[in-house]
């Protein structure tokens, strides 16, 4: 029995012009996914990532410390919602910048409840799919995933929503779940569903085994 490595991408820029760039510290949280993961003689037989530049520079980074070449298959299927539709979609106008405690909890309160709307059909965020186009697409990935790499290793990098909603489809639980689930995901944290013909069953969720040591642990980061 096979299994897919679902890794959510390292800390991206949060609060900067442009999200979609990986932090210096983004890229030290991949380059150790990596090297954890080499030393530990893991090998992955297919490599699947969205089109986000922060996605290929999360894979670029855990090559990197796998010391391994990496062809991966890119899909649009697994991008992140567009947070900034999803909040303008409930909340018109200009934001105030993100920078304090309190303004960061404003801040995903605020895009739980867009959320809940996207879901529930109340929304439609400009430029963006429905949710039940968005979560068919990460359905069928996961369905290319057991129909053609049973018994095999695969390496799936992501963002958090896709991943909570992969997360919600295999443990068949009402869609809201997504949105609990993806405020817990951490940067750089795996995923891991076991793959057999009929299914993919939970293995792991969120684990951050590559940063648990006393040189890594501070290199845990949310957003």
């Amino acid at each position: 029995m096979g299994t897919l490595y679902l890794v959510r991408h390292g800390q991206a820029s949060f609060g900067a012009e442009n999200y979609d760039q990986l932090s210096a510290r983004g890229v030290e949280q991949c380059v150790r996914l990596g090297e954890y993961w080499r030393e530990r003689g893991m090998q992955f037989d297919a490599v699947i990532r969205g089109s986000l530049q922060r996605h290929a520079q999360t894979l670029d980074a855990i090559c990197q410390g796998m010391q391994m070449d990496c062809e991966p298959l890119v899909t649009p299927a697994l991008n992140e919602y567009d947070s900034h539709a999803l909040i303008a979609a409930v909340r018109p106008g200009p934001r105030p910048e993100v920078h304090t405690p309190e303004l960061y909890k404003q801040h995903f309160r605020l895009l739980c409840d867009a959320l809940a709307q996207w879901m529930s059909g109340t929304i439609t965020p400009v430029g963006m799919p429905g949710w039940d186009e968005f979560s068919g697409g990460v359905r069928g990935v996961l369905e290319q995933v057991r129909d053609q790499h049973v018994g095999r290793n695969v390496l799936l990098v992501s963002s958090g929503g896709p991943i909570a909603t992969a997360m919600s489809e295999v443990l068949s639980t009402p869609a809201e779940m997504m949105i609990a689930l993806n405020m817990r995901i951490r940067n750089s944290a795996v995923t891991e569903f076991s793959i057999s013909p009929r299914r993919l069953m939970l293995q792991t969720f969120n684990s951050l085994a590559h940063l648990d040591s006393d040189a890594h642990r501070d290199w845990i980061t949310y957003a």
